[in-house]
C-alpha cells in the first residue's frame, strides 16, 4: 500500500516538472534578456550647457512714496471764513492766498495801535526840547537838578512809548495779513476742511487743508540689517553705480511691474534698526515732472550693486532640496550617467539662480526629464534651446530680485 503511494508521489512531480520545462519552451529566448537590457535603456532629457553671462546685479526693495514737502494749512488767528481762494486739488504756489478770514476786527485794532503811535510820537518833541532847555539852565544854576532830572526821564519815557506803540502797531498789522491764510509751499493742495462762513481758531489742531510737494519725491524702502551692511561694503568697494555727484543711482518699477523712466538717487539710511523686524529705512529721491507718483504708492525700487561679468545662471525649475536643505541639481557626467551636484545659492535673477558654487563652465545641468532619473541612471542628451533658455530666465521679471527673498 505504501509502495502504490509513493510511486503516486514520484508521478506528479515528474507531470510538474513536465509542465515546467513546457512552458519555458514556449517562452522567446530573448525576452529575459530584453527586459535586463529596458532597465538600463538611456532616458532622454534636455539638458543645458553652462556658459558664464554678463548680469547687472541689483538688489529689489519694496517701499513707498511719499511727498518731498508736507505742509498742513493752519489759520494763526481766529475768525470767520469769508472767502476760500482755491480749488482742492490744483498747483499752488508759495504766498498765494487760500483762505480770507473776516479782517474786520483786526483793521479796527491796526487803526487803534496806528493811533497810539501817533499820538506817542506827538508827545516826545516837546518833552525833548524841554529836556535841552533844563539841562542849560541846570548848568546856570537857574533850575534844581531835580527838574532837569525828571525833565530828561520825560523826554525817554516818550521815546520809550514811541518804541512800544511801534511793536503794538506791527503786531496789529500781522494779525491783519495773518487774516489772508496763505500757502506756506508750493505745491498740489488736498481737499478743504472748511467752507466759507465756518468759525476757525488761531493753531486749531484740525488743518484747513494739505499741500504736498511732488515733484521730486522721496521712495522709503525697507531693507534688513545685513542686506544694509552688504550694500554699504559694495558701495565701498565701488561696486555700486554712482553719478557725478558720488551718488547711487536707483531704478523703480510702478505696482504694475512697469518700469519707472525715471531714475533717482540713494540719499540716506534710518539711524536706527527696527528691533520688531530687524530692517530699516533707506531714503531715494525721484523725480516726478509727469506726477505718475503718488504718496503712498507701492512700489520696488532696485539699487544696482555692480555687474557680474562670468555669472552662472540655471533655471529655478532644475534646482531643488536634499534631505538636509541643501540646493542640488542634475548634471550629466562625461560618461552620459545623471549624477547629483550640490550648489550654493546667491540670488535670483529673474526666473534663475545665480549659482556662486557648484557649477563650471560646460557642466550640462538636466533642465527638463528629471521626473524620470536617479543618480547613476544613463541618459541621452538633447540641447535645452536657447529660446526657451531666455523665457526661463525673463519670464516674469528681468530684474534681479533681493538676497533676502533669493534662495540661500
Amino acid at each position: 500500500m505504501k509502495k502504490n503511494q509513493s510511486v503516486g508521489i514520484i508521478a506528479s512531480i515528474g507531470i510538474i516538472i513536465s509542465m515546467v520545462l513546457a512552458l519555458s519552451a514556449c517562452s522567446k529566448p530573448g525576452e529575459n534578456e530584453s527586459s535586463r537590457q529596458g532597465a538600463n535603456q538611456a532616458v532622454e532629457v534636455s539638458v543645458m550647457e553652462i556658459k558664464p553671462e554678463h548680469v547687472t546685479i541689483a538688489t529689489e526693495l519694496s517701499g513707498r512714496v511719499s511727498a518731498f514737502l508736507v505742509a498742513e494749512v493752519r489759520p494763526q488767528v481766529g475768525g470767520i471764513i469769508q472767502k476760500m481762494l482755491f480749488t482742492e486739488g490744483s498747483e499752488v504756489n508759495e504766498g498765494d492766498v487760500l483762505y480770507q478770514i473776516d479782517p474786520a476786527l483786526f483793521k479796527a485794532a491796526y487803526d487803534s495801535a496806528k493811533a497810539s503811535l501817533a499820538r506817542a510820537e506827538s508827545i516826545l518833541p516837546p518833552a525833548r526840547s524841554k529836556a535841552e532847555r533844563y539841562k542849560e539852565l541846570a548848568m546856570a544854576n537857574a533850575i534844581s537838578q531835580q527838574e532837569y532830572d525828571d525833565a530828561d526821564a520825560a523826554a525817554k519815557k516818550a521815546e520809550a512809548d514811541i518804541l512800544s506803540a511801534k511793536a503794538e502797531m506791527e503786531k496789529a498789522q500781522i494779525n491783519l495779513e495773518y487774516t489772508s491764510v496763505k500757502a506756506p509751499i508750493s505745491g498740489r493742495i488736498g481737499k478743504s476742511s472748511v467752507t466759507t462762513g465756518a468759525l476757525v481758531t488761531a493753531f486749531q489742531a484740525v488743518a484747513l487743508s494739505t499741500i504736498q510737494k511732488l515733484d521730486p519725491v522721496y521712495v522709503d524702502v525697507t531693507q534688513s540689517s545685513s542686506s544694509m551692511l552688504h550694500l554699504k561694503k559694495s558701495m565701498e568697494k565701488g561696486l555700486i553705480k554712482k553719478d557725478a555727484d558720488n551718488q547711487a543711482r536707483v531704478k523703480m518699477l510702478l505696482e504694475d511691474g512697469t518700469p519707472y523712466s525715471q531714475e533717482g538717487v540713494l540719499k540716506f539710511s534710518d539711524v536706527t534698526v527696527d528691533p520688531g523686524t530687524g530692517s530699516v529705512i533707506l531714503r531715494s529721491v525721484f523725480p516726478n515732472p509727469e506726477l505718475t507718483l503718488l504718496p503712498g504708492m507701492f512700489v520696488r525700487a532696485l539699487v544696482e550693486e555692480g555687474v557680474n561679468e562670468n555669472a552662472i545662471l540655471v533655471p529655478q525649475r532644475c534646482v531643488t532640496r536634499n534631505a538636509k536643505g541643501i540646493a542640488v541639481a542634475m548634471i550629466v557626467d562625461t560618461s552620459d550617467m545623471a549624477q547629483t551636484r550640490e550648489l550654493q545659492i546667491d540670488r535670483a535673477v529673474g526666473n534663475s539662480w545665480l549659482v556662486s558654487d557648484g557649477l563650471t563652465e560646460g557642466d550640462k545641468v538636466i533642465v527638463e526629464g528629471l521626473q524620470k532619473i536617479r543618480p547613476g541612471s544613463p541618459v541621452k542628451t538633447m540641447l535645452f534651446g536657447a529660446e526657451e533658455r531666455a523665457a526661463e530666465r525673463n519670464s516674469g521679471t528681468s530684474h534681479t530680485q533681493s538676497p533676502s527673498g533669493a534662495e540661500k
